[in-house]
C-alpha cells in the first residue's frame, strides 16, 4: 500500500500562486508515476499534470501549460505542483495519485492510490 497526503491548498486571488505538495509513504518503490487531478463541483475529475518518477518526464493538460509545474523529490518521496497565474476556473479539489506504471498517466484509471484531496479556491 501507498499512502498519499496532500497539503498547500487554500484561497487565493486570481493571478496569484499556490504550491501543492504530496507526501508519499509505504511501498513507494512500487510507484512509477505520480499525477495531480482536480474535481470542481458537479464536474468530472480531470487530469492536471503527471510526472514519471524515474526520468521526471512531465505531462500537462493544455489549460495549465505554462502556468503549472509538476516536480518530484526522490529523497523525500514528495511531488509538488506549483500553480501560478491562477484563474477562477482552476477552483477545485486537487487530488494527488500514484500509479504502478508510467504509461497513460493522463488517465485516472491508471492510478492505484489516491490522496484525500485539498481545496483550491481562486477568487475573481
Amino acid at each position: 500500500q501507498v499512502q498519499l497526503v496532500e497539503s498547500g491548498g487554500g484561497l487565493v486571488q486570481a493571478g496569484g500562486s499556490l504550491r501543492l505538495s504530496c507526501a508519499a509513504s509505504g511501498r513507494t518503490f512500487s510507484m512509477y508515476g505520480m499525477g495531480w487531478f482536480r474535481q470542481a463541483p458537479e464536474k468530472e475529475r480531470e487530469f492536471v499534470a503527471a510526472i514519471i518518477w524515474g526520468d521526471a518526464s512531465t505531462f500537462y493538460r493544455d489549460s495549465v501549460k505554462g502556468r503549472f509545474t509538476i516536480s518530484r523529490d526522490n529523497a523525500k518521496n514528495t511531488v509538488c505542483l506549483q500553480m501560478n497565474s491562477l484563474k477562477p476556473e482552476d477552483t477545485a479539489v486537487y487530488y494527488c495519485a500514484a500509479a504502478r506504471s508510467s504509461v497513460n498517466l493522463i488517465r485516472n484509471d491508471k492510478y492505484s492510490y489516491w490522496g484525500q484531496g485539498t481545496q483550491v479556491t481562486v477568487s475573481s
